[in-house]
């Protein structure tokens, strides 16, 4: 085998890689909303989660961003983990999809149709309105182009006759059950190392398609590969929220029990495939090209066997995850960054600002936590309770600063991949949300500070003045939660009237205990300092509210008349 015949494996693979990613991207950029869509309604019970999961990565041709997206939802509480852990189940079967059409791939010769799918695809993406679409094509002709060029060059390497590869595989090939826990790790890791169990299963079907591979070892790859792709989603949780980290868990029980128990009757289930798509192992005369639609048939059948037997097992696994995995504490909550950008997940860039959206949404929950602290930060008079509760809302106030920073840069990655006029709106109203959530967790603090400013001197507020602040914070704290409530919903059911209607009360009251106050302090009912550091308050709660008027325009994207 020449250097020149490896890099050209290499570069094969490479193709079929970079095919298969365009092609998801593609396809996700097409439908992404409408498949959230239907991930977010269609998961009632464990057979329709299933069956969701399964349609959804089968539409996408992409396990991981079902998953994201199924994570997504069930930290925004759409979902519960234990309809994600079907959809998750779902998710293992349509990915089995991606086998079959590999299959196709190596089973006919399909190059001479990629020129003019690349010719239509090159047409289609000049188009504003079929560029996806274009995308696609092209992402489809670059797989199926890897694919035949890959099936060419294997012929060109003669694996079945190449003594080097002939003497590897004889060499492990007497060693009973421990040949096939062999290449179960082998293909683990080497779907660890490439990143793509796509790409794995290319490398199985070549090697047993040529004959260089037995159908036995070629199957105990494949199984190493439904593990090895576990672990990469493992790896790149373990930055993520416990609810990520669990979903990402179960998947890997779910995979590493499917292993188990096909180990324990390997052979019996391989030979009922084979029996299933005609081909006898044990002949010597069956024509091994028809090996990867064997590969492709166990994959399925592996996956449709292990769902039918875990499928009773949901609540069992979710209460397993959730002991590995137990929930944060308040302060690790505290402690927390981002809750649903994982930099260790590859997304498009539709998926990546929906992920975006729900962390300006949990942003926005945060701040009024904040406020929260702050309202009982105004009824405490213990001295210690009182600098306790004011560096809990000191740490928030820095949580605040750095969610800013970290969700403008994701979004800054994010704008630099070809996105469309209506995704580029979308960041820049983003943008603007997440500097006027900050600027709300500023006017928290600066509440907190005037309360400190106010501890350190000798007089108090009167008890009209303690009525008037509550109401005041209850009118702010009322604007905060429609805020998060227009956050959680869709963009086309809602309404900033309501929000609108709060700020004017706001402004209202605020005029009114202006005036109060001028004439209070004439009437010497409390001292010209107090005066000014009970009308700090009103003024900055008024600020408050305008900086959530802000925040609605920009999600709504409406103006206030």
């Amino acid at each position: 085998m020449s250097i020149l015949s490896i890099f050209k494996l290499v570069g094969c693979l490479a193709m079929l890689m970079y095919g298969m990613k365009i092609m998801s991207d593609s396809l996700q950029k097409m439908a992404g909303s409408q498949l959230r869509h239907v991930l977010g309604t269609m998961t009632r019970n464990r057979v329709t989660g299933l069956l969701t999961g399964a349609f959804v990565t089968a539409s996408v041709q992409s396990s991981t961003a079902t998953t994201v997206m199924t994570v997504s939802f069930v930290n925004a509480g759409l979902l519960t983990l234990a309809q994600a852990i079907s959809v998750i189940m779902g998710a293992n079967i349509g990915t089995t999809c991606t086998a079959w059409i590999m299959s196709a791939g190596f089973a006919f010769n399909i190059t001479d149709m990629v020129w003019p799918a690349l010719f239509i695809a090159i047409i289609l993406s000049y188009t504003k309105t079929k560029k996806s679409l274009g995308e696609f094509l092209f992402g489809l002709s670059f797989m199926f182009l890897g694919l035949g060029t890959l099936k060419a060059n294997a012929v060109d390497m003669d694996l079945g006759h190449n003594e080097a590869v002939l003497s590897f595989f004889e060499s492990t090939g007497n060693w009973g059950y421990g040949t096939y826990l062999l290449f179960l790790l082998i293909g683990g890791i080497l779907t660890m190392c490439v990143q793509s169990s796509a790409a794995v299963m290319a490398i199985t079907m070549i090697l047993c398609s040529s004959g260089a591979l037995g159908i036995y070892p070629g199957i105990a790859l494949v199984m190493g590969e439904n593990i090895g792709t576990t672990v990469t989603s493992n790896l790149a949780a373990l930055s993520a929220n416990p609810q990520a980290r669990r979903a990402a868990l179960a998947h890997m029980l779910f995979n590493v029990f499917g292993v188990c128990w096909i180990l324990i009757i390997f052979t019996h289930f391989i030979d009922a495939v084979c029996m299933m798509v005609g081909y006898d192992p044990h002949s010597t005369s069956a024509n091994p090209a028809i090996l990867s639609v064997v590969l492709a048939a166990f994959h399925t059948s592996f996956n449709v066997c292990n769902v039918l037997i875990l499928i009773w097992f949901i609540k069992p696994i979710e209460k397993l995850v959730c002991k590995i995995i137990p929930n944060k504490t308040e302060a690790d909550e505290e402690d927390s960054r981002l809750q649903f950008i994982s930099a260790g997940l590859m997304q498009t860039p539709e998926l990546s600002v929906y992920e975006a959206q729900k962390e300006i949404a949990s942003f926005g929950l945060r701040v009024q936590k904040m406020f929260s602290l702050v309202k009982e930060l105004i009824g405490i008079k213990d001295e210690k309770e009182f600098v306790k509760l004011y560096s809990r809302i000191e740490k928030y106030e820095n949580i605040t600063d750095d969610l800013e920073i970290e969700i403008a840069n994701y979004l800054d990655q994010v704008s630099d991949a070809h996105l469309s006029d209506e995704t580029k709106a979308k960041i820049r109203a983003m943008l603007r949300q997440i500097a006027e959530l900050e600027s709300i967790g500023d006017s928290c603090f600066n509440l907190a500070r005037t309360m400190n400013r106010k501890n350190a001197g000798k007089e108090d507020f009167t008890d009209k003045q303690y009525e008037r602040i509550s109401m005041m914070f209850d009118l702010a704290n009322d604007a905060l939660t429609q805020m998060n409530t227009i956050f959680a919903g869709r963009r086309d059911t809602l309404d900033a009237n309501r929000s609108f209607n709060i700020e004017i009360e706001i402004n209202n009251y605020r005029n009114q205990l202006r005036s109060q106050n001028i004439k209070d302090v004439n009437n010497h009912e409390y001292s010209y300092a107090v005066g000014t550091m009970y009308i700090d308050l009103i003024n900055e709660c008024e600020k408050l509210g305008d900086y959530v008027v802000n925040v609605i325009e920009a999600r709504l994207g409406v103006k206030q008349k």
